[in-house]
């Protein structure tokens, strides 16, 4: 057996990636053909994975030849964030969209000096290969005698099994969705409704035999938070304790109970009421268990009976009590907004050249981090970024642009439409270049103007081919997720006129203003000058504006400062002699005289 490197070079550039490394024996290694297909990553992922790796293609170039099963591969992955619920595994999908999932042999391998991280597993067969995060699972036995089974990944979480609550050996498989409370608070947000919802404990998934009944019931214990305001009154009866035992005994005793009286009144407005939700099939879906007790435990944990087969259940802990028909809705909002992350379209063009431009998605929880990392690349708004919606794993966001302003991947092919693939553990980019559709149009303006349309493509709405074609009608009949204005700067017509004819235009330099404006701004950066200290005549929510955009490099707040000022003023103003006049008046007599100079004998460097 033999490791084989198998590489692919990186689009319009001299790098080469790794797709993966496969282990098998010469004559089959001769035989194999690796490709990327990040195109179908959508129709590979399901609720609840996070995609991880490149997706990749593992054919057998000919078909004559047999490969000697089982074979190694080794595929590079980056995962972020994992915790305790969630593991890694390699999913092999077939031709016909049948997947296996595979727990891999090794996480990590030496690449060089350096430890690397990737999935290794043995195969059985060719297809196609992702590195996904999915939700642990956890698999036990229950004899007939009965068992007490503590989670792994969480050992609050427990299933006590009693004796004969089987017939017979019954095997059972969880998962664990946990819930963070800032998603709930964002229910609540949105509905008023679910006002009364204090926690909730984890979605837990389950399956029992289904053809085994239960000849007795099953003790659930699990973590559901208690509620904040009984923790506050409680903090402040151990207060008043402290306090007590510095006064006089007779004074003591009369605050004592007037406290525990005030807590008293105020602890019987919030008495919590816990509701079992189960969802037992899709034909009934969520449904409220009402006949269930469930019982306080230490330390917020919960216990509760479960006697029937449910795919699914959540505890919700409420302030006061809510119909079942919201209680329903509200588990059902739930499911989905764990599946769901919050998104934002990012377009931002080079600085040094405005007809360079990238376009990517970014989960909101990470927008002014990518925001910084785009700062460093040399990319800069205008426009800002759009308002967040909803994206689950898979889902597409598909953009053309209109107006007078198309975009091309390669420079050649214009006017196409272009798919981004949401995988939040993934930063989807691509990087286009822009023109003007008609050098003629936009006569009145001093730029050419065009729009970035944006349209949401779910998952479910993605055709089940290998193949992926850009579904060009798919979707027009659909309202835009969102726009994006974005303008390009006039360049200057040369046209062959006699001596005698030729004009100069006072707008020819306004396009060379930018790099004079940013050597300007770096100049002042240097000596840490603040915004405030230009005397520029510019509106408060200017400077508040900057500072938000560029939080953390005063050189490119001072110049967008600038350039907010430059555009206030009418074209046939003299830019110069302003700028000048208010360098003078901070106090920066040497920037004055240098931007004349530079003014005059046009040097923008």
């Amino acid at each position: 057996f033999f490791f084989s490197r198998f590489l692919v070079e990186e689009s319009g550039m001299n790098k080469h990636e790794v797709v993966c490394f496969i282990k098998a024996p010469a004559t089959a290694l001769e035989n194999l053909k690796c490709k990327i297909v990040n195109d179908t990553s959508s129709l590979v992922v399901d609720d609840s994975e996070e995609l991880v790796s490149n997706v990749i293609s593992i054919e057998c170039s000919d078909y004559e030849k047999t490969i000697p099963f089982p074979i190694s591969i080794a595929i590079p992955f980056t995962s972020c964030f994992r915790g305790n619920y969630r593991e890694i595994m390699v999913k092999v999908t077939d031709v016909n969209f049948q997947s296996d999932y595979l727990t891999p042999v090794s996480l990590e391998r030496y690449q060089g000096n350096h430890k690397e991280t990737f999935a290794e597993v043995k195969i059985y067969q060719l297809g196609v290969f992702s590195v996904l995060s999915c939700l642990k699972k956890e698999t036990f036995t229950v004899p007939k005698a009965g068992l007490l089974q503590k989670l792994n990944m969480d050992s609050r979480i427990s299933f006590c099994y009693h004796p004969e609550t089987f017939s017979s050996l019954a095997p059972v498989q969880l998962k664990i969705q946990p819930i963070e409370s800032s998603l709930i608070s964002t229910l609540k947000a949105r509905h008023d409704m679910y006002h009364s919802v204090v926690a909730t404990s984890a979605l837990v998934y389950v399956q029992h035999p289904s053809v085994q009944p239960f000849n007795s019931s099953v003790t659930v214990t699990l973590p559901c938070p208690p509620n904040p305001e009984k923790k506050r009154q409680g903090d402040e009866t151990e207060h008043a304790r402290a306090i007590s035992a510095t006064v006089k005994r007779v004074a003591t005793a009369y605050h004592l109970r007037a406290v525990s009286a005030s807590v008293r009144k105020n602890g019987e407005n919030h008495s919590d009421t816990l509701k079992l939700l189960g969802y037992r099939n899709k034909e009934e879906g969520w449904k409220v268990l009402d006949d269930v007790i469930i019982q306080n435990a230490r330390n917020g944990l919960v216990s509760f009976g479960l006697n029937e087969h449910l795919e699914s259940f959540v505890v919700i802990r409420l302030s006061f009590l809510l119909e079942n028909t919201y209680l329903r809705l509200f588990a059902q909002g739930l499911e989905e907004a764990v599946c769901n992350t919050m998104a934002n379209v990012i377009l931002h063009r080079k600085r040094e050249n405005p007809y360079k431009i990238v376009v990517l998605l970014s989960a909101s929880k990470e927008l002014t981090c990518e925001l910084q990392n785009l700062h460093e690349e040399g990319y800069f708004g205008p426009p800002e970024p759009t308002q967040q919606f909803p994206l689950k794993e898979g889902d597409q966001i598909h953009f053309r642009f209109s107006g007078n302003i198309f975009a091309s991947e390669n420079g050649k092919d214009f006017g196409k439409v272009y798919k981004l693939i949401f995988h939040s553990q993934r930063k989807p980019r691509l990087e286009l270049q822009i023109k003007e559709v008609n050098e003629f149009g936009n006569h009145s303006s001093p730029h050419y103007k065009g729009t970035a349309v944006f349209y949401k493509i779910t998952r479910e709405m993605i055709t089940k081919k290998w193949e992926q074609p850009l579904p060009y009608g798919e979707y027009r009949h659909q309202s835009p997720l969102c726009k994006l204005a974005l303008t390009l700067p006039k360049h200057e017509k040369l046209i062959n006129r006699p001596q005698s004819m030729k004009i100069t235009s006072s707008d020819s330099s306004e396009a060379l203003w930018d790099n004079l404006l940013y050597w300007l701004a770096e100049e002042l950066a240097e000596d840490n000058t603040s915004l405030l200290a230009l005397c520029l005549p510019v509106r408060r929510s200017v400077l508040q504006l900057v500072r938000l955009k560029c939080p953390d490099n005063l050189t490119h707040q001072i110049y967008e400062l600038l350039c907010s000022w430059k555009k206030t003023l009418p074209r046939s103003a003299n830019k110069q002699q302003l700028l000048s006049h208010y360098l003078q008046k901070s106090g920066r007599s040497d920037l004055s005289e240098e931007l004349r100079f530079k003014w005059q004998n046009k040097v923008f460097t």
